[in-house]
C-alpha cells in the first residue's frame, strides 16, 4: 500500500500532476522484455528465484482547475481465479485514492490508453448483486475507439488480456466516448495513437495552457515504453503485437519529447513513475530524475 507522503506529485502550468499505484503485481521477466536477453535487463530490473519481476500499475490524476481528470485505471478487482494466480491482484486504487483525498464522485473525465485489464479494471465494479456499475458515475470515459471494435473480437493469442466487463456496459449506456486519435479531450489534454503495443493504443498528451511558453509538458505513454528500463528502442515487451511498429512509434515520441524535454509517464514501474528521457553526449537515452 502507498501512502500519501509518498505519492509523487508536481505542478505543471495550472495543472496539478499526482501519481496514485493499484498496487504492484509479479511480472514473468521475459514477458516484461521479450527478446532482450535476461543477461542484459536483470542489470536494470531484478528478479526472484522464479524469474518474476516487480510491475507497478501507475494511474495519473490531473487537476485542472476546472475538471479532475484520471488518466487510466489499474487492474481493478474483477479478475478471475485463474488470472489472480498469475498476477495476484493488489486493488489498490481506490484506497489510495481516498487517501489523497479523491472520492470515485470526484472525477470529472476517465481515459484509457487501451482496454488491457491492467489499464481500465476500476472502470466498473460489481454490485451486490453482481451487477456491473461505472465506478466513477460522474464520469465521461474515453478510449480508443479501434481498440473497442478490435478487444470485441480478438486474435488467440491476446484473447486473456481483455475483460469486457471493463468496457462493454460503458459503451452501451453512451458513458464512454470512443475516439479517434488527435483529438483534444479537454483544453491542455490531447491523445495520439502510438502502435506497436496494440494497433490503437495512445499516448495521453498533458500541456496547461499557461505552461505552453514553458514548453512542459507530460504524456502518460502507456505500454509504449512501460518502465525506466524500457526506454531503448529495442527494448520492448513480448505482448507487443507490432514490436516493429513499437520501434518506430518511440521514434515518433523521442523526435517531440526529447528535444521539448517532456515528461514520460511510466505506467508499470514501481519506484520511478515519470523522469524526461534525454541524450548523453554519446546519443545513449538516459534518464533525468523530475524534480
Amino acid at each position: 500500500m502507498w501512502h500519501t507522503e509518498l505519492m509523487h506529485r508536481i505542478t505543471l502550468g495550472d495543472f496539478e500532476l499526482s501519481i496514485f499505484s493499484d498496487g504492484t503485481y509479479p511480472l514473468d521477466g521475459g514477458a516484461f522484455f521479450g527478446v532482450v536477453p535476461k543477461i542484459m535487463w536483470s542489470k536494470k530490473v531484478p528478479a526472484d528465484d522464479r524469474n518474476y519481476c516487480t510491475a507497478g500499475l501507475n494511474s495519473l490524476l490531473i487537476r485542472t482547475g476546472r475538471q479532475t481528470v484520471l488518466v487510466e485505471t489499474g487492474m481493478g478487482n474483477k479478475l478471475s481465479e485463474r488470472m489472480r494466480k498469475f498476477y495476484s491482484q493488489p486493488a489498490q486504487l481506490l484506497d489510495n485514492l481516498a487517501a489523497g483525498g479523491v472520492a470515485p464522485e470526484d472525477i470529472d473525465i476517465v481515459i484509457n490508453s487501451h482496454l488491457h485489464f491492467d489499464h481500465c479494471g476500476w472502470n466498473t465494479v460489481r454490485d451486490k448483486n453482481g451487477e456491473v456499475a461505472p465506478t466513477f458515475p460522474r464520469a465521461k470515459y474515453y478510449a480508443p475507439r479501434g481498440e473497442w471494435e478490435y478487444a470485441r473480437h480478438p486474435s488467440e493469442r491476446d484473447s486473456i488480456s481483455f475483460i469486457s466487463e471493463n468496457y462493454d456496459p460503458l459503451v452501451e449506456s453512451g458513458q464512454m466516448i470512443l475516439l479517434d486519435g488527435g483529438e483534444e479531450i479537454v483544453p491542455g489534454i490531447s491523445v495520439q495513437t502510438f502502435p506497436g503495443h496494440t494497433a490503437h493504443m495512445m499516448g495521453i498528451i498533458v500541456q496547461s495552457p499557461s505552461s505552453a511558453r514553458k514548453a512542459t509538458t507530460a504524456c502518460y505513454i502507456s505500454d509504449l515504453i512501460p518502465t525506466t528500463a524500457h526506454i531503448d528502442l529495442t527494448w520492448g515487451m513480448s505482448f507487443d503485437l507490432y514490436p516493429l511498429q513499437t520501434i518506430e512509434s518511440k521514434k515518433v515520441y523521442y523526435a517531440r519529447a526529447i528535444p521539448e524535454k517532456w515528461i514520460t509517464v511510466f505506467t508499470h514501474d514501481p519506484r520511478t513513475p515519470w523522469a524526461r528521457v534525454e541524450k548523453d553526449e554519446a546519443g545513449k537515452l538516459i534518464l533525468k530524475e523530475v524534480a
